[in-house]
């Protein structure tokens, strides 16, 4: 059912590789909708070969397999155009011609801990790069070149260690490894990739519980990036996990509708949110209204009461309202439902036409903020910062920490292209931006933007940048020294000088537009800058002239006409 890499494929040219595998072709990998790979699937699911003492077995139902789903709704239906990208393969993910594969690791991206025999086949360039990447944390991924293997891009990922008393932190950390593959691989206009098994026998992730996350999150991910990815090849190099996954895939991936029916009563009760991810109920976060204002008694219920008691009625009545300071009283009500007030208010006082979102620039209407609202906004936006992992934020490298300028402020960087904005989620990226400009603001320092072929990425509105203004507070304002741009295009000259008039004069009037990377190294030294290459590239291409730029991380000289 499933040909081996070594004995039915073949090399485009017939030969095989510098290392002695043989190069697969797509077309060559059964495709999971094929007719191939269908077998019985009732025969199949009964295996029990592979069960684990810490968990029972998820493809038996509470009533060992006798419960009818008649009336049930499956969680998983059939989806042709899903199944056509989905496919199986026995064999080294490496070996396959695809846009990526994806390498298991550690935190170190040690070629030691990685998958065995993918750092011989990609030659010894690939150790060099992981190296200058600085480590990748559990969960998380991150992309390299494939040097020597048919693929174009090797992304790396760190999977959980795994023990029984963390088993749901162990399955959605292994969960978000699937998807940050995933997702990279749509960030670096990919459109195929191959990866095995992310679990190692050092960690003591079992297989079939890894199975069914490595599954559910890949189909739940394609349910709403389809159109974006071409291909998806789960690889094998153990009959035993060929087995686990010629199991699970039909739960998952059915194919008809009687497998769509056996599936409905095999799967796990839990088999995760729309992310495929574990949801425990208990620890999710409730918010619900204040209580209302307590209803006084009728006066005449009062004329019951002793003298000594009439002071506790009234605490329950409003008559003690018009003794209390209103500041006070309004710390009671939820500070996010007081914010939505005074919009409300403001809105309704506004009469007069938004000027600013008839041109297009957002939303600048509400009313302006005290010092006092925006230290309270901007402590409760850091607290909730500091409480949260936003380390998917800072893998997309938008923001980061440079070194220092030439006068010794300390530097932000930000580019531009980076800035996707159709997959962040800005309430995220808000939060993020304040936690990591926290440690800045307290003194004088300097933002370098790279809007270097960024003109082509949609970017936010000028009221979400007004407020995200209010939420870093008058102190971000006061310190900040210069905000260096460079390559700046005509639209944002334009909507920065729209910003200085509609948002905030004193900012914006601190830009300071470079049109190539010699001139920005006169304010800020280039050893003090992580400049991503494309921006080297595109000042190449935009700029020309004379003299040259050598990137001292990889040595490479950029000669100009």
């Amino acid at each position: 059912m499933f040909r081996s890499g070594a004995t039915a494929t073949t090399t485009r040219g017939g030969a095989p590789t510098d290392n002695g595998d043989y190069v697969v072709t797509l077309d060559q990998v059964p495709r999971w909708s094929d007719a191939e790979n269908r077998s019985s699937f009732d025969c199949e699911i009964e295996d029990t070969s592979f069960t684990n003492s810490y968990f029972p077995d998820p493809l038996t139902s509470p009533t060992d397999g006798e419960s009818s789903s008649h009336g049930m709704v499956s969680r998983f239906p059939v989806d042709h155009e899903i199944n056509s990208k989905i496919y199986l393969w026995r064999g080294n993910p490496w070996n396959i011609e695809v846009d990526a594969v994806v390498n298991s690791t550690n935190e170190n991206l040690d070629e030691a801990h990685s998958s065995p025999g993918l750092h011989a086949a990609a030659g010894p360039g690939l150790a060099e790069e992981c190296a200058m990447l600085g480590g990748c944390r559990t969960g998380m991924a991150k992309v390299t070149n494939a040097y020597d293997l048919p693929a174009r891009r090797i992304i790396h990922t760190v999977g959980p260690k795994y023990a029984v008393k963390y088993h749901t932190a162990a399955e959605n950390a292994l969960s978000h490894c699937y998807r940050s593959c995933l997702e990279l691989l749509i960030e670096n206009g990919l459109q195929s990739i191959a990866m095995g098994c992310i679990y190692t026998e050092t960690k003591n992730y079992p297989r079939e519980p890894a199975a069914h996350v490595a599954i559910r999150t890949i189909r739940r991910f394609l349910e709403k990036q389809k159109d974006k990815i071409r291909a998806v090849v789960f690889c094998t190099v153990t009959s035993t996990d060929t087995e686990i996954y010629k199991r699970l895939l039909p739960l998952y991936f059915p194919r008809d509708k009687h497998e769509e029916e056996v599936a409905i009563s095999k799967l796990p009760a839990d088999v995760g949110d729309e992310n495929g991810e574990t949801i425990i109920d208990e620890r999710k976060i409730r918010i619900k209204p204040l209580p209302k204002k307590l209803i006084s008694r009728p006066p005449q219920a009062q004329d019951d009461l002793p003298v000594s008691d009439v002071g506790l009625a009234r605490r329950n009545s409003s008559y003690l309202d018009s003794y209390l300071d209103p500041a006070f009283m309004s710390l009671i009500k939820d500070p996010d439902q007081r914010r939505q007030e005074q919009w409300e208010k403001t809105a309704q006082a506004q009469s007069r036409w938004n000027c600013a979102k008839m041109l297009g620039f957002g939303d600048l209407g509400g009313p302006p903020l005290s010092a006092a609202e925006e230290y309270s906004l901007h402590s409760r936006y850091l607290a909730k910062a500091n409480s949260l992992n936003l380390s998917e934020i800072a893998e997309m490298k938008i923001v980061y920490r440079g070194g220092v300028d030439s006068e010794g402020r300390p530097v932000m960087v930000i580019v531009g292209a980076h800035f996707l904005l159709r997959c962040l989620d800005l309430e995220r990226f808000v939060l993020y931006i304040v936690k990591e400009f926290e440690p800045l603001i307290q003194k004088p320092y300097t933002i370098v933007y790279f809007h270097s072929a960024a003109s082509l990425q949609l970017q936010p509105d000028l009221g979400w940048i007004r407020r995200l203004q209010q939420i870093l507070g008058r102190k971000h304002q006061r310190n900040l020294h210069a905000i260096y741009v460079l390559h700046p295009s005509f639209h944002l000259k334009a909507t920065i000088l729209a910003m200085q008039f509609l948002v905030d004069s004193v900012t914006w009037k601190k830009v300071v537009y470079v049109d190539r990377l010699l001139q920005l190294f006169r304010y800020v030294p280039r050893e003090q800058l992580t400049i991503p290459d494309f921006v080297f590239q595109h000042d190449l291409e935009v700029n020309g002239g004379k003299g040259l730029i050598v990137d001292p991380r990889t040595k490479y000289v950029y000669h100009r006409p």
